[in-house]
Order: C-alpha cells, then sequence, then structure tokens
C-alpha cells in the first residue's frame, strides 16, 4: 500500500512541474535571441547560459581559461557547467503561475555533447572523463533533470563562426572553425540517438533572424507546451 501511495504522490508532484525546454545549438546559432524571443510570455521562466558566472568562479574567469588551454581547463571548466545548469533545471519556478522553464542549453548537453567531444580530442584524461560521467549518472538517477522538448537550432559551423567573429567576445577570440565543427558533429550524433529522452524539434538557424523568429512564431504553441497564457 505504501508503494501505491508513493507513486501517486510522485505522479501529483510531476504533474505540476513546469514544462522543462532546451534550447540547444552551437556557438553563434541565435540561443539567446531565442529565448529572448518568448520574454512576452509572463508564464515563461527563461535562463540564458550563465556566462558571467563561468567568468568569475571566485576571481577565476574559467571560460577564458578554457578556451586559452583546453587541455588543461576542460575538467575543472565542465565540471562547473554542469553544477550551473544542474542548479538552473531542479530549481524551483521562481512564482507559481510559472508553466515553462526555458534553459539556454541542458545538463544533457553537457554530458552528451561537450564531455564527450572534449574526450574525443583528448581534451579530457580518461580518469576525468569517468569522474564526469559518474557525476551525471548520479544525477540523472536521483533528480529531475528530465526534458520536454530540445529545440535545435541546427547550423553550419562557417555561418556561426562568422557571427560569432562578428559578435566579438573575448573568450571566443580565439576558437577556431574546426572546434565549431567538432562541436557540430557532437550534436548530430547525440541527436540523433533513439534515447535522446524527448521530442526534438529542429530549426534551420543559417536562414536570416527573421525566419527564425518565423518559425519560432509557427511552433510556438508546442514549444510552450500547449500553454500560450500571457
Amino acid at each position: 500500500m505504501s508503494n501505491i501511495k508513493t507513486v501517486t504522490n510522485v505522479a501529483r508532484v510531476m504533474s505540476k512541474r513546469p514544462f522543462k525546454v532546451s534550447i540547444e545549438g552551437n556557438i553563434g546559432s541565435g540561443k539567446s535571441t531565442c529565448i529572448k524571443y518568448f520574454e512576452k510570455y509572463s508564464n515563461v521562466e527563461k535562463h540564458p547560459e550563465p556566462i558571467q558566472e563561468w567568468r568569475n568562479v571566485s576571481g577565476h574567469n574559467l571560460l577564458g581559461l578554457m578556451y586559452t588551454d583546453m587541455n588543461q581547463w576542460s575538467f575543472a571548466f565542465q565540471h562547473y557547467v554542469h553544477l550551473s545548469r544542474l542548479k538552473i533545471q531542479t530549481s524551483p519556478p521562481s512564482n507559481p503561475d510559472i508553466t515553462v522553464k526555458m534553459f539556454e542549453r541542458s545538463v544533457q548537453n553537457s554530458r552528451h555533447c561537450f564531455v564527450e567531444n572534449a574526450k574525443k580530442q583528448n581534451f579530457l584524461l580518461d580518469p576525468e572523463y569517468q569522474v564526469l560521467l559518474s557525476w551525471f549518472d548520479y544525477t540523472e538517477k536521483n533528480l529531475d533533470i528530465n526534458l520536454d522538448l530540445i529545440v535545435y537550432l541546427k547550423t553550419t559551423p562557417q555561418t556561426v563562426w562568422e557571427r560569432m567573429m562578428k559578435r566579438g567576445r573575448v573568450e571566443e577570440s580565439e576558437v577556431p572553425l574546426e572546434y565549431l565543427q567538432q562541436v557540430h558533429d557532437s550534436y548530430e550524433s547525440w541527436l540523433s540517438l533513439p534515447d535522446v529522452g524527448c521530442e526534438v524539434l529542429t530549426i534551420d538557424a543559417d536562414k536570416g533572424l527573421d525566419s527564425v523568429m518565423e518559425d519560432l512564431e509557427r511552433y510556438s504553441y508546442k514549444i510552450l507546451g500547449g500553454n500560450h497564457t500571457n
């Protein structure tokens, strides 16, 4: 009888959980712009990528260090990224009216895209890689990090490299086109898996901004989990 009660309680809690949407894509694919588009919906809690937090970890610019020397800093950076994303995905909604939580990239992205690429490119030693996998496996089994929808802003590496050079973030100035190709390949590998865990909505983000905005409007009902109240 106690097991039935537990299942019932879990179902009740899960039914009240906000619809969780992760906006995914390569560097410069338009993830921040996508999230800003949904600012007009008061029931959507939006979480841009916490770049400022990564730039100041007790005075250390971990993002800058990672791009400067990926061999030395990938483990520390990925470990901290996992923590910061975990805080976002598991935090309760800011108010009772929130029905959708939308965030820029996810814990799943860190595990299946960036950590895998870092291992493939030998930026992570195998013991470091195994620690990160164990950290993710524990998280997945013990916390609700489940996603309800992934919006994948699909781009070609050349396009995002040109955009990245134009926006001129200091940390990104040394990022080569080759790295963007690696990230692209990692995304394609991850999101083509049969067990991604949720539906993947792919948007062609090589198109101009106006076209992407039209797609976001077209698919907004799906992106908002059927909730359109604002």
